[in-house]
């Protein structure tokens, strides 16, 4: 075992691991993230119920550990998560418009283009290349949704977690976000 052990130290060069999150840290962020998705599946599974719209997305869940639990991060400012995902579900839609038969070129492009225009721009929000992804590899409920994509279920979620983000994050005095808007 201790072979073993040896392996990976030197795999990673003799990193250390990064330091372990306080309990009260890990409350707060737990909290967020139990009340923004949940806020978002309710809203999608009872209010949404019946219209075709979704709500949630898998890359909200990504978002929610950067903005409740690693929330003085640049990807964690609002610049970025609103940003990110806005303009990488544009970039997902218009890949999947322009290689509709290509699902696997549309897929890459999508993230590609995605990281590129979020390095571009300054809105880098890793979660947004999967709500790239998402727009081209989605079912028909989402495909069909073509532009709104952006508005429906993205924006609409991004400004929810976002609100809650605000109210959650700044409730602990020992806690602020955002560190920065712009």
């Amino acid at each position: 075992m201790s072979e073993l052990g040896n392996y990976f130290r030197k795999m990673r060069g003799g990193a250390k691991s990064p330091p372990r999150v306080g309990l009260g840290e890990m409350a707060w962020s737990f909290l967020g993230a139990l009340v923004g998705i949940s806020l978002l599946a309710y809203i999608n599974y009872h209010l949404l119920r019946g219209t075709g719209l979704v709500l949630i997305l898998g890359s909200f869940g990504a978002s929610a550990l950067l903005i409740y639990g690693a929330i003085k991060t640049p990807f964690a400012q609002p610049r970025n998560l609103v940003g990110g995902h806005i303009l990488s579900a544009l970039i997902g839609v218009t890949a999947y418009k322009l290689i509709p038969g290509h699902l696997w070129l549309a897929s890459g492009l999508a993230v590609a283009a995605s990281i590129a225009a979020m390095h571009a721009t300054r809105t880098a929000h890793p979660p947004g290349s999967a709500t790239a992804l998402i727009a081209v590899m989605g079912d028909e409920k989402i495909t069909g949704l073509g532009y709104f994509y952006a508005v429906m279920p993205v924006g609409a979620g991004v400004l929810i977690l976002l609100a809650v983000a605000l109210i959650i994050n700044n409730i602990s005095k020992t806690r602020r976000y955002p560190e920065s808007w712009f």
